[in-house]
C-alpha cells in the first residue's frame, strides 16, 4: 500500500542524547517520503546536523536560554542541584505547551512524535487534535509494580518485598516531579483536554536489556540503537595495551577528577583509555590526565568501541547501547537521571558491573575492570544482546512501524492540518496559548 507522505513534527528534550538517534529516526521517515521538522528553542537548532531534517524554532522571549538550561542539566544531583534541575525541566516544558502549538499549526505538522522523556508532547498533540506516535530513547518510562523505577539503581525482584520498595520509589518520585506535574494539570483544566494516546510508541531498548514486564501496551515496540548505517572508519594508535572506552557524555565532561580516575583504573590493569570528554575540558586539562590516554572531545564512537576490550561510562543510553552493540562490556558509574537504572540492568543481565560514584577510588574501578575483562561472562552477554540489536533492526523498521501506523490512522489528520490552522492560531491568539 503506497505511503501517504506526512509532515511529522518531533518534540523531545534539546539534548545530544535525544536529538542525536531521532534525527536518525528522522532520517528513516524522509527516506520513505515523509516530511521531518524538530521543534524547540532556536538554539536547539545547532543540534540537527541532517541537512533533510527541518527546524522551527519556538519563541524563547522571556529569559529561555537552552546554555543555561543545559548548564543546570549538568549538575543534576544533590539536595539543591535536583530540585533546581526538576524546576528547569518544568519550565521548559511550560515553555513547549505555551508556544510550540503555535508553531506547528504555522508549519502545517500533521502527526507529532512525542518523546517520553519531554511530557509536553502528548498534551501538544491533544490540543491540535493530531496523531501521536511516542518514541522512546531511554529507559521505558513505564511504571509496572515489579519494576523500580528507572532513576532508581535496584535490581529487579518479583517478590512482596520489591513491590513495597518499588512503590515506595514511585511515591518519592512523585513528590519530586510536583512541579512538571503542576504545568501539565494547569494545561489540561486550561485546555479541557487529557493527553493524546499514541498510536505506537517506538524504543531504542533492546528487549533483552529490560527488566521483566506483564503489562505492556499493545502499542509499545523494543527495538535497536537508532544509529546510521556505517560507522567511520578509524585506526587508532596501538601502543601494545588493550584499550577501554572512557565517558561521560556530553552534559558531564567536565568532570575532571572522575576522567581522571577512570584514565589512572585503567592505566593500573596494564590497558589504555580513550577518552571523550564532550567539550568539558581543557587542552591543558586533557594533557594532564594519568595514563598517557587518547584524549579527543568527541570520538567516533561506535567505531572506537569496535576496537576496545571494556568501557567505563557513566550510564547514558546511547553510549550503553553503542558499547553493547559492539559486544564490549561494562563498568557504569552513574550519575543522574536514568543512568542508575541501566546500570542496574546492565548487571541484571550480566553485560556489566556497577561502580557507585560515591567513594570511587581508582582501586575499586580497576577491580571492576578487570573483572569484566577477565571473566568471560560478561563479554558473552554483551554480545547476545547485539545479537538481539541486529536482529530487531534500529531505526529502519522503527520508522517502518511509525509509517504504518499512520497511514493507518487515515488521512483526515492531514487534512485538518491544512484545513484548521488559521482557526487554531486565532484560538491560541485570544487565549494567550494557555
Amino acid at each position: 500500500m503506497p505511503v501517504e507522505p506526512r509532515h511529522v513534527a518531533i518534540i523531545a528534550p534539546p539534548t545530544p542524547g535525544h536529538f542525536n538517534p531521532l534525527q536518525v529516526l528522522g532520517g528513516e521517515l524522509v527516506r520513505l517520503g515523509h516530511r521531518v521538522t524538530m521543534v524547540h528553542l532556536g538554539e536547539a537548532a545547532a543540534l540537527v546536523d541532517d541537512p533533510r531534517i527541518g527546524f522551527a524554532a519556538i519563541d524563547g522571549r522571556g529569559g529561555a536560554s537552552l546554555s543555561a538550561y543545559h548548564a543546570t542539566l549538568a549538575a543534576p544531583t544533590g539536595p539543591i542541584g535536583l530540585p533546581r534541575m526538576i524546576r528547569a525541566t518544568a519550565a521548559m516544558t511550560a515553555l513547549l505547551l505555551d508556544r510550540a502549538p503555535m508553531v506547528l499549526a504555522r508549519i502545517g505538522a500533521d502527526a507529532i512524535i512525542a518523546d517520553a522523556a519531554e511530557p509536553a508532547g502528548p498534551l501538544i498533540a491533544a490540543r491540535l487534535e493530531r496523531p501521536l506516535v511516542g518514541s522512546v530513547t531511554g529507559l521505558p518510562l513505564l511504571r509496572e509494580p515489579e519494576v523500580p523505577p528507572p532513576f532508581l539503581g535496584w535490581r529487579y525482584r518479583a517478590d512482596g518485598l520489591g513491590r513495597f520498595r518499588n512503590r515506595g520509589g514511585y511515591q518519592v518520585s512523585g513528590v519530586l516531579m510536583r512541579p512538571i506535574d503542576r504545568v501539565l494539570g494547569e494545561r489540561r483544566r486550561a485546555w479541557g483536554i487529557a493527553d493524546a494516546q499514541p498510536l505506537v510508541q517506538v524504543a531504542q531498548c533492546p528487549a533483552g536489556l529490560d527488566y521483566p514486564r506483564d503489562y505492556l501496551p499493545a502499542s509499545f515496540r523494543y527495538g535497536a540503537p537508532w544509529r546510521v548505517a556505517a560507522p567511520v572508519p578509524l585506526d587508532l594508535p596501538d601502543d601494545g595495551r588493550p584499550l577501554i572506552f572512557c565517558s561521560l557524555g556530553t552534559l558531564q565532561g567536565a568532570r575532571r577528577h572522575l576522567l581522571a580516575t577512570m584514565a589512572a583504573a585503567c592505566a593500573a590493569i596494564g590497558a589504555r583509555a580513550v577518552i571523550g570528554h564532550g567539550g568539558g575540558l581543557s587542552a591543558a586539562e586533557a594533557a594532564a590526565l594519568p595514563g598517557d590516554p587518547l584524549v579527543r572531545a568527541f570520538w567516533p564512537q561506535e567505531a572506537v568501541l569496535r576496537q576496545c576490550v571494556a568501557a567505563v561510562l557513566h550510564g547514558g543510553f546511547n553510549t550503553v547501547l553503542d558499547a553493547l552493540a559492539a559486544g564490549v562490556p561494562i563498568v557504569a558509574v552513574p550519575i543522574a537521571f536514568e543512568q542508575p537504572g541501566t546500570a542496574a540492568r546492565l548487571a541484571w543481565v550480566g553485560a556489566g558491573r556497577v561502580a557507585p560514584m560515591r567513594g570511587l577510588t581508582q582501586e575499586r574501578l580497576a577491580r571492576s575492570l578487570a573483572m569484566v575483562i577477565r571473566e568471560p561472562g560478561y563479554r558473552a552477554s554483551a554480545r547476545r544482546l547485539a545479537a538481539g540489536m541486529r536482529a530487531a533492526g534500529g531505526a529502519a523498521v522503527a520508522a517502518a512501524t511509525i509509517s504504518a501506523a499512520l497511514r493507518d490512522a487515515g488521512g483526515a489528520a492531514a487534512t485538518r492540518a491544512s484545513a484548521d490552522s488559521d482557526d487554531v492560531r486565532d484560538d491560541m491568539r485570544r487565549s494567550g496559548s494557555r
